[in-house]
C-alpha cells in the first residue's frame, strides 16, 4: 500500500494560560495527495491557522502527528514554505534580494552563484516581477509585494506550499489577478498547496478539494467537498457554470447552517 504524501493523523491542539486550558483542534484526520490544491475554510477562531502552523513546524500539536512522505513533521524546514497575508518582506533588501536570501539559504551549498542568480530570476519571472527586481518593498504595490512573497516561497522548491489568506489584504481586482497567477503556477509546477481562506469563491475557484472546519473551540473537519471543475479554470466562464454554482452553494450552506460540531452521543 502506497503511503500518503501528506497526512494529518488525530491532530489535537490545546493552548494553556496559567490554570486555563482551551482546546482549539480535535481529531483532525486528513490526507492530501501530491500535486493537490486544498483549501481550508471556516469561521474565525476555528483553528485554520493553527493547523497550518503545525504543518509548517511552527507549533507542536498536543496530540497526533503530521507526516510528509512518511516522515514526522516536528520542526520548520525548507520542504514547507509559508506565504502569509502580510508579505513579510525585508524592507532593506530589493525585490531580488528578498528572493535571493531564501535561495542562498536553501541552495548555498548545492548551486553555484550563477545558478542561484538564474533561479532567483526564474521565480521572479513566474510571478511577473523580474522587471521590478531592483526596487525595494516600499516602491511597489501591495499586490506586487505579495507576488515577491510567493516567488520567495516557490524558490525554496518546497514539497508543500502553505498559504495563509495570501490575498486577504488586497483589493478585489488585484486579488483576482493573483488568483489567476497562482492557478497558472500550480498548473505549470504541479506543486502541492494548502491554503487558508475566508473567501468561498476563491476556495472553489482554486481548489481540488475544500476542507470545511466546524466552529471552535474544539474545531474539527466537518465536511470535505470535491471540486470537479476541469482545469484550466476561467472565472468569467465559471460565473454561469452550474457545477461551480453547486459547489459554491454547498460551501455556503455548510458555513451558515451546519458549521457546528456534531453533538456526540452519550456513552
Amino acid at each position: 500500500m502506497t503511503q500518503p504524501y501528506l497526512k494529518f493523523e488525530q491532530i489535537g491542539m490545546r493552548f494553556r494560560r496559567g490554570q486555563m486550558s482551551t482546546e482549539v483542534l480535535r481529531d483532525i484526520d486528513l490526507i492530501i495527495n501530491k500535486g493537490e490544491f486544498v483549501s481550508l475554510i471556516g469561521h474565525s477562531g476555528c483553528g485554520k491557522s493553527t493547523l497550518l502552523n503545525i504543518l509548517g513546524g511552527l507549533l507542536q500539536s498536543t496530540t497526533g502527528e503530521v507526516f510528509l512522505e512518511g516522515k514526522v513533521v516536528d520542526e520548520p524546514g525548507p520542504d514547507r514554505a509559508i506565504v502569509f497575508q502580510n508579505h513579510s518582506l525585508l524592507p532593506w533588501l530589493t525585490v531580488y534580494g528578498n528572493v535571493a536570501i531564501a535561495v542562498d539559504k536553501v541552495f548555498g551549498k548545492t548551486k553555484s552563484k550563477e545558478e542561484r542568480h538564474d533561479w532567483v530570476m526564474h521565480n521572479l519571472e513566474l510571478v511577473q516581477m523580474a522587471q521590478a527586481k531592483d526596487k525595494r518593498p516600499h516602491e511597489v504595490s501591495g499586490g506586487m509585494k505579495q507576488r515577491v512573497g510567493i516567488a520567495r516561497a516557490l524558490a525554496m522548491q518546497p514539497k508543500v506550499l502553505l498559504m495563509d489568506e495570501p490575498f486577504g489584504a488586497l483589493d478585489a481586482l488585484t486579488r483576482a489577478h493573483l488568483q489567476d497567477s497562482v492557478m497558472e503556477i500550480h498548473a505549470r509546477l504541479g506543486n502541492t498547496v494548502m491554503m487558508i481562506t475566508h473567501d468561498v469563491d476563491e476556495a472553489v475557484l482554486l481548489s481540488d478539494r475544500v476542507v470545511m472546519m466546524t466552529n471552535g473551540p474544539s474545531a474539527t473537519i466537518g465536511e470535505i467537498l470535491e471540486i470537479g471543475l476541469p482545469r484550466p479554470r476561467r472565472r468569467l466562464e465559471l460565473a454561469t457554470d452550474a457545477e461551480y454554482a453547486r459547489c459554491r452553494a454547498a460551501v455556503l450552506e455548510f458555513l451558515y447552517a451546519r458549521h457546528r460540531v456534531p453533538v456526540r452521543a452519550a456513552a
